[in-house]
């Protein structure tokens, strides 16, 4: 098996009502500073077979990522 992790975040542009919420609360907070906040999901997967990373990429074309407004980066740990 192998350990993949897929992070997936709004594409740039593309609106992200929880991270302009989370924006606004950490302002009211005090940490006005913080700029651009997005939010997005990390996914960590065993994977088994030769080619874990493309399994996984497979599966973010498919179902776990939104081609529309995600992009997801692909980590494969050793």
């Amino acid at each position: 098996m192998t350990r993949v992790v897929v992070t997936v975040m709004p594409r740039e542009g593309v609106l992200d009502p929880q991270g302009q919420a989370v924006q606004i609360s950490l302002d009211r907070l005090g940490f006005g500073h913080v700029d651009n906040l997005r939010i997005g999901k990390r996914i960590e997967l065993d994977i088994p077979g030769d080619d874990p990373e493309g399994q996984a990429r497979t599966m973010c074309e498919a179902l776990l990522a939104n081609p529309l407004i995600e992009d997801f980066t692909i980590a494969v740990d050793g």
